[in-house]
């Protein structure tokens, strides 16, 4: 009876023995796995990674809105080089056509300039007016418009004669150009007649 009372007590006591030590295991892993993601969390080195929290709020001051010297906002557009504009490009100047067929550019001066001579690559500011050379009837004229034209020289953006007329003109120019059609915008149009007052290159 003794032995038969022994079996049951020695049974549950393993049993509780053994849920200890499971419990005891399951214990150990959760700790584990909490470290390990308590690890990851700081980053493995001590040090916090990135998380989505709020930026401390700054006060936008017309002080911190401004560009420093250090660091400027975007970088200034260039200001184009300028020359006094000499009386006689301050009225529209009267044009008249040619005579004959044009075979070549020709390029006039008819008020030397004082500034720096145009290079190929600037973007010059220009009036104009245009008519044909046949026929001297109007065209086309920035004066008509009541503002300038600015446009890159010598790289392809305007006609031939342009591109090949402007350059080494000074600036506070004023240049005829006698465009021959192959220069211009081709036969539909023909041989055209500018005067341009070259007011800035930059």
């Amino acid at each position: 009876m003794s032995t038969e009372t022994a079996r049951p007590i020695s049974t549950n006591s393993a049993k509780r023995r053994g849920q200890a030590i499971a419990g005891g295991v399951a214990g150990v892993a959760v700790i584990a796995v909490l470290v390990g993601v308590f690890i990851a969390v700081q980053g493995g080195d001590g040090e916090k990674l990135p998380v989505a929290a709020a930026p401390a709020s700054v006060e936008a001051t017309p002080e911190a809105a401004a560009p420093t010297e250090t660091a400027p906002a975007e970088p200034a557009a260039p200001t184009p080089a300028q020359v006094e504009t000499p009386a006689a490009l301050s009225k529209e100047p009267d044009v008249k056509g040619g005579e004959g067929k044009l075979t070549k550019l020709g390029v006039t001066a008819l008020v030397p300039g004082t500034g720096p001579a145009v290079q190929k690559g600037q973007t010059i500011t220009a009036n104009y007016k245009l008519v044909s050379y046949r026929t001297g009837q109007v065209i086309d004229s920035s004066w008509s418009r009541g503002e300038p034209f600015s446009t890159p020289i010598g790289v392809g953006q305007v006609i031939k004669g342009w591109d090949e007329g402007i350059p080494g003109q000074k600036v506070g120019s004023r240049v005829q150009l006698d465009v021959p059609a192959a220069l211009a915008y081709g036969e539909q149009q023909g041989d055209l007649r500018f005067v341009v007052d070259i007011l800035a290159a930059q």
